[in-house]
């Protein structure tokens, strides 16, 4: 239920919402808005309730159900579009943020010469993973901790924000302490332990969608980071798994249209993990723009025939470059820039 109150209304009038709420045994959630405040009233049993009990308190003017299952995720709370911000880069506004790098840590030297890469062709967030969940264990894991270690000082070196996944609840505060941005890969989508950790931070999360989830779902997944007081989420589209075999997932290009009508959240896509391979990336990527994207998470490599991880779907160096040159036409056509 959503509690719409008047412009520039009293603190006692946004109190006694509140405090009619609790009474009640219902949770809430304010977005302080310039001008007005919004305050979702949270519960299993406010269907059963008439909106009159807040609509007759002073102060209120509109008071409406949200009969989708996920709350805070919806443009009914925040009708404002939500921008993230990570230092000098942000997702959500007229700048498309870029985020691109290896999909593992694997040396040193391979992270420091992928950093001076995408750094140079125009991206404003690196990304690197240190914990691989891989669908075999025989398969390489990612260096955890050394991982870690090493993306910040990389980071520190460069000069520019780092995203990598965490895995695990109980990892949480330690890959924080490292990573600007937490992904939430997709097969932990639907990890609520670990989503109900990543809503105790501050920081912003990447909450990828599963194999097979649908935007619903997806969207009240973001609600578990949101219910935690983290309003920092971004969400990638990185394809769902179908019946068609002839790339690694297939790209939901119309999931864009619809967070962007249905959600405040912002919304990039990762090519990589869809096409599953290097010569269909970049076409998804245009498209990605093209249907209004906040920005795309790209795998580039420095030699992708050496990457233990996805190298058949990592962009080279050169590529990576030329790509970075067709979505900023692509942007500019848009009103937007990279």
């Amino acid at each position: 239920m959503i509690v719409e109150m008047r412009k520039n209304a009293l603190p006692r009038e946004i109190d006694d919402v509140i405090q009619k709420a609790g009474s009640l045994g219902f949770s809430f959630q304010q977005n302080v808005g310039t001008d007005k405040t919004v305050i979702a009233i949270l519960g299993g049993n406010t269907g059963q309730i008439s909106t009159d009990i807040f609509a007759i308190l002073p102060g209120v003017v509109n008071v409406t159900r949200i009969m989708k299952p996920y709350k805070l995720a919806s443009r009914e709370f925040k009708h404002k579009d939500t921008i993230v911000k990570i230092g000098s880069a942000e997702i959500g506004g007229k700048k498309l943020a870029v985020m691109a790098g290896p999909c593992a840590v694997e040396s040193r030297k391979q992270l420091e010469e992928a950093t001076r890469i995408v750094k140079n062709a125009g991206a404003c967030v690196l990304r690197g993973g240190a914990f691989k969940p891989r669908s075999s264990p025989f398969s390489f894991q990612g260096l955890e901790e050394a991982g870690l270690e090493m993306l910040a000082e990389v980071k520190k070196q460069f000069d520019i924000p780092i995203v990598t996944e965490v895995v695990d609840p109980h990892h949480v505060d330690m890959v924080a302490r490292y990573a600007d941005i937490l992904q939430v890969g997709a097969r932990n989508m639907q990890n609520f332990s670990l989503l109900s950790e990543l809503g105790k931070l501050k920081h912003p999360v990447l909450l990828k969608r599963g194999l097979a989830n649908t935007v619903t779902e997806w969207l009240t997944a973001a609600d578990y980071v949101l219910a935690g007081g983290n309003h920092h989420v971004i969400l990638c589209e990185r394809g769902i798994r179908t019946f068609e075999d002839s790339t690694r997932f297939s790209m939901d290009i119309s999931s864009v249209a619809v967070i962007k009508k249905s959600s405040h959240l912002p919304v990039i896509v990762d090519p990589s993990h869809a096409a599953g391979h290097y010569s269909l990336v970049p076409s998804l990527a245009r498209a990605a723009i093209a249907a209004g994207a906040d920005g795309l998470l790209i795998e580039v490599h420095p030699n992708p025939k050496e990457a233990l991880v996805d190298g058949l779907q990592s962009l080279t160096p050169s590529d990576f470059r030329r790509l970075m040159g067709e979505i900023k036409s692509i942007a500019a056509a848009l009103g937007r820039s990279v």
